[in-house]
């Protein structure tokens, strides 16, 4: 994916940093990538003013994941960008193989750079003889390798607790408020879809000096939100819907809905992990949303691309920032 000789690093023990051309210090660092998301991949290259590392991440006939490093990592301090987004286990499968690959041919250090975690939703019983297999992703990255875990808007806090090593949780919520602003301005009510996403909501209402208003909702299937009421004033208010991914898009338009009959004037949203599986895209396009802002963690699907209210933030400046100051032992903590 990248030439191995260009901006080499020395191995040699003489010199194992180097500046970029930024004039910004680099300790013998590696970016790689699996198939899930290249473009975020050379977004946070060209902010590093790196190139990505080179390795063959394939398939055999059968279906299983081959992946060949191609060039020296050992001494090095690597990073594996991957997002375990659909289809998600043959994401997952490359990212655990690309940090075992890299931990055989003896990498330094392993960071698994995770941008959109998968399973995350499943971080708790909630009912008998069900799996916590946000766990069980946890333990098989640190089982594949990793030395650390850098994410972006984890569906919840609790899962840094699943893991052993330090995890990095960013949040997307500075480049949300600048493409609020800037695409529909400040005098808005916030709305949190659900109960849950009521701490993440009074974060933008707060940051926007905005209202902030809750909707109740009542799951009976999964994937099948029945919205119930609304707990605040929307009446002639824009209101934008907060939240950490948009999946089916059951909740998000039904939402939206439920807020234009209690006489919001526009409905926007602002969500960070843009899933958008079955009938997401047809159910977006005919909601009364006029503006979905999403970032770039997850690639857009081709008709979702085509629809046109959905506008897209890079989120390539933060992570890219996270990997220098981790790659420097700087504090990764102001960028929360």
């Amino acid at each position: 994916m990248g030439d191995p000789t260009s901006r080499a690093h020395r191995v040699d023990g003489q010199d194992r940093g180097h500046e970029n051309e930024k004039g910004v210090a680099m300790q013998d660092l590696k970016l790689f990538s699996g198939n899930a998301n290249a473009a975020l991949a050379r977004a946070v290259a060209r902010y590093l003013d790196v190139e990505l590392g080179r390795a063959e991440v394939g398939s055999f006939s059968d279906g299983e994941c081959a992946v060949e490093i191609g060039e020296n990592v050992r001494g090095l301090d690597c990073f594996v960008l991957q997002s375990t987004c659909a289809p998600q286990n043959s994401n997952l499968m490359e990212l655990l193989i690309m940090i075992d690959a890299l931990k055989r041919a003896s990498a330094r250090r392993i960071t698994a750079v995770v941008p959109y975690y998968g399973y995350a939703r499943q971080d708790r019983k909630v009912r008998p003889r069900v799996p916590i297999t946000a766990k069980l992703v946890a333990d098989l990255i640190q089982t594949a390798g990793a030395h650390r875990i850098l994410c972006m808007d984890l569906h919840s806090g609790q899962i840094q607790g699943f893991f052993d090593i330090p995890v990095d949780n960013l949040y997307s919520t500075r480049l949300m408020l600048d493409s609020i602003e800037r695409r529909i301005g400040t005098d808005v009510t916030v709305i949190s879809p659900d109960a849950g996403g009521t701490e993440r909501a009074r974060s933008y209402a707060k940051r926007l000096s905005a209202r902030l208003a809750i909707i109740d909702k009542r799951r009976e299937v999964a994937n099948v939100a029945e919205v119930m009421h609304i707990i605040g004033d929307v009446r002639d208010q824009t209101c934008i819907i907060v939240d950490d991914m948009v999946d089916t898009a059951g909740t998000l338009t039904e939402a939206a809905r439920s807020l234009m009959e209690a006489g919001a004037t526009s409905v926007h949203a602002a969500i960070t992990h843009p899933v958008l599986s079955g009938p997401a895209v047809k159910r977006i396009a005919e909601s009364p949303l006029q503006h979905v802002i999403v970032t770039d963690t997850i690639p857009l699907r081709p008709d979702a691309v085509e629809m046109g209210k959905l506008h897209v933030v890079s989120v390539a400046g933060p992570i890219g920032e996270a990997i220098r100051r981790i790659n420097n032992e700087e504090s990764v903590s102001s960028l929360f």
